[in-house]
């Protein structure tokens, strides 16, 4: 096919095609490390061929996997003292489990919490004692619960509500624990309260009550100092995330006032004096550092793409995840040079990223599009649709978007109306037509490409994981002339089943969203879900789906495929044992394999 890359091998590369070298060749994550003892570390990488946790001993350079579960694992973090690594171990890729933990030098693990059952995770933080934690859980039948666990005693429950909250934050002295809660019945806005380790109030911030729109906030962290009591915490008050220092004791909120577009996210230096500053603007980012005594913004170096995670360093130095859709991801660091540089096959490259501004019905509508170098239009091309809803496609490399550019076909990315980084207005437009609005941006921009010569209208494939994966049965349902193939992964796909069966967070979100339950208001559910439209279908539909995902439950998917078959609709379904999708290589890899290989068939490449 014109524009395909061709299979090289050298010595230290096995032959095969370099869309499988980006999915096999080794990774790693940031690493976290532990606040009293900063030369241990811990990161995430698919060095065996399935994502585990890693330790990392700076000080003699000595690693060691620290997990090793058949369908991986990501879930952990560093006690602060370093002595201990945290894992959540759920069941086959479901999420609803317990954490576990082991000495960070190696040894057995062991139920961390004894006396807690399996629930969803909604957030942990750990205090310094070794001894302490307080641990945020989530179950259908009980909502969202809060315990504080002290070694060698039974945890004690010091917070309760029917609606969704977690654990943000621990005071560096451990006195006090920040939680957002959705006590409001918005799931998209949380609050904000502090409590002390008996569960007793000490503050509330919220910003959803008073206004004619409601806002949300969220815990970025304590001050890690003794004695501080102040809360570094994000806010929307000027339409978009930004960070201010709120003192939870006094009461005082201290604005940075930062004239940055976009979002803007914070952490503290390790010794309190500054906070380090990642802006996101346009699909890029970039690091700042400011200092709080003097409320100076100094801007830190670092090359066009995406800082995708950031952490000063006890040395004042900044480590930082970065990569472009061209130049795989790299663990940086402004002391110089690469901080984790895994061994063996080295990432192949890809192609840069092209911005596009289409004017689209809720104003201007952002698409990245990635083509094979060297060609010109119409080119087949897929409209690969994003997740969350609230998350956005960046400038950053992404192994799924380049394999289908080495096949021959230009890539379009869509921030969407419910993407991030563009303000909360843009967030925020989902609600009540909840996927027909996104697909109205997705139109456009679709319009825009065709007219444009850039694709290929016979041969338009419509794709997306999650989110994305809804939107792609949604849209050639709903859109049935505009597309010619349809590639859903783990979708929703039924929306009435999925509130049902999913996890109790995201039943939150959907009332959100939609205003209600099924039975509240179930003309908005019907309108919004894909299997209203499956009568409809014109193009084949390839959907691939985790048998134990809580997100995008399989019965839903079986009630789909179900109409599909009765129509003798063009489809296949591809079922796997894990959840909402695979942390191991190989099956990502004859994931991604088969939907090209059927998005190919039916386009008769």
């Amino acid at each position: 096919m014109t524009g395909a890359k061709s299979e090289s091998r050298t010595p230290d590369m096995p032959e095969m095609p370099d869309w499988e070298k980006r999915f096999r060749a080794p990774r790693v994550s940031l690493p976290d490390w532990a606040e009293d003892a900063p030369d241990r570390s811990l990161f995430v990488s698919n060095a065996t061929g399935t994502y585990e946790l890693y330790a990392w001993d700076r000080a003699t350079g000595g690693q060691r996997q620290a997990t090793d579960r058949p369908n991986g694992t990501t879930d952990g973090i560093l006690s602060p003292d370093g002595a201990w690594i945290w894992w959540f171990d759920d069941k086959d890729g479901d999420e609803f489990g317990v954490w576990r933990r082991q000495p960070f030098a190696g040894g057995p693990d062991e139920t961390a919490v004894p006396g807690l059952e399996p629930s969803y995770p909604a957030g942990l933080g750990l205090a310094r004692d070794g001894r302490t934690a307080v641990v945020g859980r989530s179950t259908d039948e009980e909502g969202s619960t809060i315990h504080l666990a002290r070694a060698g005693e039974d945890p004690v429950e010091i917070y309760r509500h029917r609606e969704s909250a977690g654990v943000g934050d621990l005071s560096h002295d451990g006195s006090l624990i920040a939680i957002e809660h959705t006590e409001h019945g918005d799931a998209m806005h949380a609050a904000l309260r502090v409590l002390r380790p008996d569960g007793t109030p000490v503050a509330d911030l919220d910003d959803t009550k008073g206004g004619t729109e409601e806002l949300g906030l969220e815990v970025l962290g304590f001050a890690p100092v003794d004695g501080d009591t102040r809360l570094l915490i994000g806010h929307q008050r000027r339409g978009r995330w930004e960070p201010l220092v709120w003192d939870v004791a006094t009461g005082e909120e201290t604005d940075l006032g930062l004239e940055l577009p976009g979002d803007v996210s914070a952490e503290w230096y390790p010794d309190g004096s500054g906070l380090l500053i990642v802006h996101g603007f346009e699909a890029r980012s970039e690091l700042f550092r400011y200092d709080l005594a003097a409320r100076a913004l100094t801007r830190i170096p670092t090359p066009p793409g995406t800082v995708s995670g950031a952490t000063a360093r006890p040395d004042g130095s900044v480590e930082y995840l970065w990569s472009s859709a061209a130049e795989p991801s790299a663990v940086r660091s402004t002391s110089g040079g690469v901080v984790l540089d895994p061994p063996g096959m080295k990432c192949p490259p890809s192609v840069p990223v092209e911005d596009a501004w289409v004017d689209g019905p809720g104003g201007r509508i952002h698409a990245l599009i990635q083509k094979p170098a060297g060609t010109t239009g119409p080119l087949p091309t897929v409209f690969d649709l994003h997740g969350g809803p609230t998350w956005h496609d960046s400038d950053s490399f992404a192994a799924g978007p380049a394999a289908w550019v080495d096949h021959g076909y230009a890539v379009i990315r869509i921030n969407y109306r419910g993407s991030t980084g563009y303000g909360r207005a843009w967030t925020d437009a989902l609600k009540h037509r909840v996927g027909l609005i996104e697909l109205e941006d997705v139109a456009a921009v679709r319009d825009w490409a065709v007219a444009s010569g850039l694709a290929d209208p016979a041969r338009l494939v419509l794709t997306g994981g999650s989110w994305g994966g809804y939107l792609t049965l949604l849209g050639v349902g709903a859109q049935p002339e505009a597309w010619t193939v349809g590639v859903a992964v783990v979708p929703v796909a039924d929306y009435v089943t999925a509130y049902h069966d999913e996890m109790e967070s995201l039943k939150a979100m959907d009332r959100t969203l939609l205003g209600g339950t099924p039975e509240e208001v179930p003309e908005r559910f019907e309108a919004s879900s894909p299997l209203t439209y499956v009568d409809q279908v014109k193009a084949p539909v390839y959907i691939s789906a985790g048998v134990n995902d809580p997100r995008c439950p399989i019965r839903q998917i079986d009630n789909y495929v179900k109409r599909l078959e009765a129509r003798g609709a063009v489809h296949e379904v591809y079922r796997y044992d894990a959840g909402h999708g695979s942390l191991v290589v190989d099956e990502r890899i004859k994931q991604l394999r088969l939907e090209m290989e059927f998005a190919g068939r039916h386009l008769e490449l």
